[in-house]
């Protein structure tokens, strides 16, 4: 039994090995089928990235508010983020880069705790600052032409857990947004 068996092995190991061989010619191709009847348009998932530019006085109660245009469609379900421009480096090339940091951010002064912080519906966008001392204190620096970069995720985007919300260039990546883009908006 053992010698049919290793006999028959043999067989089956040479037959495998001796089915290769050059390839024969491509076959021809088939007939295309019919047209189907075309589907509903699927919903465009799409997001916006803006940047505004204000100051924060008495007047206005130290918040800026941007009401969104009817251009820019926010959905319920949307994320809203807001990242203030911190401040500005210079690459190799001696080419300004801007540096933003996602809100809320906290500074330390000397007169005490300053945060720049936001809120939103689908409407709006409402940036503020918090303290725990007199705003009216506060130098220009921290409150004049502030320019913050408003940028809207769909919710499959930001809900999918892979996507770095504090880094402002990897929310423009994933929604597919390059820096010529970006609307810019000064307010009064």
């Amino acid at each position: 039994m053992k010698k049919f068996n290793l006999i028959l092995g043999a067989f089956v190991t040479l037959f495998l090995l001796s089915c290769e061989g050059p390839q024969g010619p491509p076959g021809f191709d088939g007939f295309d089928g019919r047209d189907g009847i075309d589907g509903e348009d699927g919903i465009n998932i799409l997001g916006k990235v803006i940047d505004i530019e204000g100051t924060f006085d008495i007047s206005n109660e130290y918040s800026i508010f941007y009401e969104f245009p009817q251009t820019v469609e926010v959905f319920e379900t949307d994320v809203v983020l807001v990242y203030l421009l911190w401040d500005q480096t210079e690459d190799g090339n001696g080419e300004p880069v801007d540096i933003w940091r996602l809100l809320p951010q906290t500074r330390i002064l000397d007169q005490g705790l300053l945060q720049y912080n936001y809120d939103f519906t689908f409407f709006d966008v409402n940036i503020f600052l918090e303290s725990d001392f007199d705003l009216e204190t506060l130098q220009p620096g921290d409150t004049d032409n502030q320019v913050f970069r408003i940028a809207v995720l769909p919710a499959e985007s930001a809900q999918s857990g892979k996507l770095d919300t504090s880094n402002i260039n990897s929310v423009m990546g994933a929604l597919g947004i390059s820096e010529d883009q970006v609307s810019k908006i000064k307010l009064d």
